[in-house]
């Protein structure tokens, strides 16, 4: 069984004589630990998409179906965004109030893992986005790109099993790209990773 399958899905915004079709009949399969890159012009639906397969939005009409369950029947989809997608947006989404160090640890809350692993489990992967010396600063504090570093390492913390990035690397210059591609084959080799995104070498390895 593929892990995602598309079916003629349509997402029609202002239905009518001023309809706007952001998604027009696509269909799509992907299996368990494919990377796929969605490219495209500003305004064609890539973020759309994305934010379908991610169960934060709904087609208006057509089939989403995740690791054998149809989403777009289901009324509450918090445990399929808790336990199996995460996310990396453009505006990070990070709370401001907490550090980051916090803000990355916020997934293991409630898994039952022990503080002390959480603690570890997060500093290390702020280390392996190369943010080791910024853990107790907060997101005001911070650089785009240092912010953008926040939120993938929150996104890795549970190992998803699929992963959605939607231009989430494009405020990092290419050095840090190369860890956060690195942090990537090591730490969710097996994940199903879907990406939009701008410069070629985010996505060509």
């Amino acid at each position: 069984m593929s892990l995602i399958e598309i079916r003629d899905m349509y997402k029609i915004y202002n239905p009518g004589e001023n309809e706007v079709r952001a998604i027009d009949g696509v269909n799509l399969t992907i299996e368990h630990g494919e990377f796929v890159a969605i490219i495209g012009q500003s305004g064609s639906g890539k973020s759309t998409l994305l934010n379908m397969l991610g169960g934060l939005d709904k087609p208006t009409s057509g089939t989403v179906i995740i690791d054998g369950v149809d989403i777009t029947k289901e009324k509450d989809l918090s445990e399929l965004r808790s336990a199996k997608v995460g996310f990396i947006f453009q505006l990070h989404n990070l709370i401001p109030n907490l550090n980051a160090l916090d803000n990355v640890e916020i997934p293991l809350i409630g898994t039952g893992m022990k503080e002390k692993e959480m603690k570890q489990r997060a500093k290390y992967l702020l280390e392996a986005v190369g943010l080791g010396d910024r853990m107790k600063q907060k997101p005001n504090k911070l650089s785009g790109g240092q912010r953008q570093r926040i939120a993938i390492a929150r996104a890795l913390v549970k190992k998803p099993k699929i992963l959605i990035l939607d231009d989430s690397t494009s405020a990092v210059d290419t050095a840090t790209d190369a860890k956060i591609r690195k942090a990537f084959r090591e730490e969710i080799p097996n994940t199903t990773k879907l990406i939009i995104a701008q410069r070629i070498s985010s996505v060509k390895d």
